[in-house]
Parts: structure tokens; C-alpha cells; sequence
């Protein structure tokens, strides 16, 4: 394997290079460099990722059906497993009220 890096080397801005970049864009209204209390109040990235957790959390279960109710659901496109879901629980829904009566 090569010594050699072959990533890009990373040269620093000199401080009188750095004090005209801040310069720049302190003068411009559209680039304004954040505040101290912007930079603290931040949220790492890792926090914002994927979709909020749900309030109705599901059980992963494995369960076999006839084929044409796949095919069905299948062919109803994306989502075809939220409206099975949707259909099983109105199924629920109507025979628990049955059973109350």
C-alpha cells in the first residue's frame, strides 16, 4: 500500500488571510457569521436524522396470507402495508364494538 495520501492537503488560512475572510463576510447582509449564542444553542446532526418516533409503536410479527391478499394489497401500490394495517384495525375496531353490546 502507498505512503502516499491521497487526500487533498489542507492548507490553513494565514491570520491575515483569515482576518479579510471575516472582514468579507461581516460586510456582507446575506452571510453574517454566527453568533456565539447561535453556535451554543446548535443541535449535533445525529439528533435530526430519520423520522420522529411514533406514538403507536409497532410489533413486528411475521404472519402468513393467502396470496391474493397480497396481490391485492400489492397491486394498490406504495403504502399497501399501512392499508392493510388500516383495514385490519377498522376490522378491530367494528367487532370490538360487537362484543361490547
Amino acid at each position: 500500500m502507498s505512503k502516499i495520501s491521497k487526500r487533498p492537503t489542507v492548507v490553513m488560512p494565514t491570520v491575515a488571510e483569515d482576518k479579510a475572510i471575516t472582514a468579507a463576510a461581516k460586510s456582507d447582509p446575506d452571510a453574517q457569521p454566527l453568533t456565539p449564542k447561535q453556535l451554543k444553542s446548535m443541535v449535533p446532526m445525529p439528533a435530526l436524522r430519520g423520522r420522529p418516533k411514533s406514538e403507536n409503536k409497532k410489533l413486528l410479527v411475521s404472519v402468513r396470507y393467502s396470496p391474493e391478499v397480497v396481490a391485492y394489497f400489492k397491486s394498490t401500490g406504495e403504502g399497501w402495508q399501512s392499508r392493510m394495517d388500516g383495514v385490519l384495525r377498522q376490522y378491530v375496531e367494528s367487532h370490538s364494538r360487537q362484543s361490547r353490546k
